[in-house]
């Protein structure tokens, strides 16, 4: 059977590693983005070159309508869809609590939690044997923050990222029975262009050496963890959570 990936987010960073990796491993795939459609069609051109089928589909994955209509391309264009990668996610200028507004969280959790739900639930109307599918695979991104924190900084990312563990945890045990696992990776300081958001640029670099590694991580390092959840060699993992993050 085809292996068809739909990756969110995956015009840059740890989404644009993992399609590129997908592509090497013969995964058919939609390279989803928001607004930069230059980088999705210069990770689209390289995916090509791998000679698998790829298409690019600009939808806010934090927006339902869009969510219904990027789903329905890939059933389209793709045809049928057996792995799902949540990794669109945004970062927020570094504050404290006591100086978040309700926009900011609203925002980040729409992007960074409801997203994950909404295209997991498409997935699973897929996937799932309870709709007539074969299974399939959801890895969902979250952060090593979940565990952390990011007291100072951004504790309402690292709380948003919490979320995805535990949603990642109850999906798996929910739809076990139906052909579908569901995990997570959980990167530490990676050095992607996300760090810009939170008007810390250097900020990987200068947490590098509290790094028991005492570096960055790569994307390619996270794509290489995620291609594993989604491969069969972890057929009997479900429900877990991989850290990518230096023994931080």
């Amino acid at each position: 059977m085809a292996k068809t990936l739909l990756i969110t987010g995956s015009s840059r960073g740890i989404g644009r590693a993992t399609a590129l990796l997908a592509a090497e491993r013969g995964y058919n795939l939609c390279i989803n983005y928001h607004q930069n459609e230059a980088a999705a069609k210069a990770t689209l051109e390289q995916v090509l070159s791998f000679g698998v089928k790829a298409i690019t589909v600009q939808a806010d994955v934090a927006n339902e309508v869009e969510v219904i209509r990027l789903f329905e391309t890939v059933d389209a264009e793709l045809g049928k869809l057996t792995a799902l990668v949540n990794n669109a996610g945004t970062l927020v200028p570094a504050k404290r609590v006591d100086e978040m507004t309700a926009e900011r969280l609203s925002k980040l959790f729409q992007t960074n939690v409801v997203s994950s739900f909404l295209c997991a639930r498409e997935a699973i109307k897929r996937m799932s044997t309870r709709y007539g599918g074969k299974g399939g695979a959801i890895v969902n991104v979250s952060s090593a923050a979940s565990r952390t924190g990011s007291a100072g900084v951004y504790v309402d990312y690292a709380a948003s990222k919490g979320a995805i563990d535990t949603f990642t945890y109850g999906l798996a045990q929910e739809v076990a029975q139906e052909g579908i696992r569901v995990n997570a990776v959980r990167p530490g300081f990676i050095d992607t262009e996300i760090h810009q958001l939170s008007e810390m640029p250097g900020r990987a670099a200068q947490v590098a050496q509290t790094v028991p590694m005492r570096r960055n991580g790569t994307a390619e390092e996270v794509a290489t963890a995620i291609l594993w959840l989604l491969s069969d060699e972890a057929s009997y993992t479900s429900g877990a959570w991989l850290d990518v993050a230096g023994a931080r």
